[in-house]
């Protein structure tokens, strides 16, 4: 007997917030790693820098049952310490089975962005690779300029913090929904 086969769960909704449990951590650095130094080869081995050592890291899970599930998305967040009020975020990264889910990446920069401006952002700004501008133009972000990074083409882009109220509970994040196809 012949089984059509069966496609693979995709979860309704997510739940992005800041990555607290050690396995949520875990699995974002997990995440970056395939993404960053795997898939597009921009390091090798590993992306840990610097930063690190103060960011914020976020988590986009998946959800089963109304459980996290899996960490499918991630971006740091951190103030530049000599320069207070000015938030970077970075290493924005989606998980490729997850791909194509808008929801993930504006639920991402959403938490990013409100959470610093709830910490006293004046300034928030990321390195967005080419393919991506559009995405954040949608979001109410600013190209200020093209810059070359790790061998890609990158914007320097900024965040109208108007379109971003301060998100004071970021532990809890926020659920985002998949549309429907």
């Amino acid at each position: 007997m012949m089984f059509d086969p069966v496609p693979p769960f995709r979860p309704s909704h997510f739940r992005v917030k800041f990555a607290v449990a050690p396995w949520e951590r875990r699995a974002c650095a997990a995440l970056r790693r395939r993404v960053f130094c795997t898939e597009q080869g921009i390091f090798e081995g590993d992306d840990r820098d610097a930063i690190d050592a103060h960011a914020i890291p976020i988590c986009a899970l998946s959800t089963l049952g109304g459980d996290a599930d899996a960490v499918v998305g991630t971006v740091r967040i951190h103030e530049v310490a000599e320069r207070p009020g000015e938030w970077w975020g970075s290493r924005l990264a989606v998980a490729e089975a997850s791909r194509g889910t808008a929801a993930l990446g504006a639920g991402l920069i959403q938490v990013a962005v409100s959470s610093a401006h709830a910490r006293g952002c004046t300034r928030f700004l990321a390195h967005v690779q080419e393919q991506n501008v559009p995405l954040f133009e949608a979001l109410h972000w600013a190209s200020l300029d093209a810059v070359d990074l790790h061998g890609r083409l990158h914007h320097l882009m900024r965040a109208d913090l108007s379109a971003y109220p301060p998100m004071h509970n970021p532990e809890h994040g926020l659920v985002t929904f998949r549309r429907a196809a």
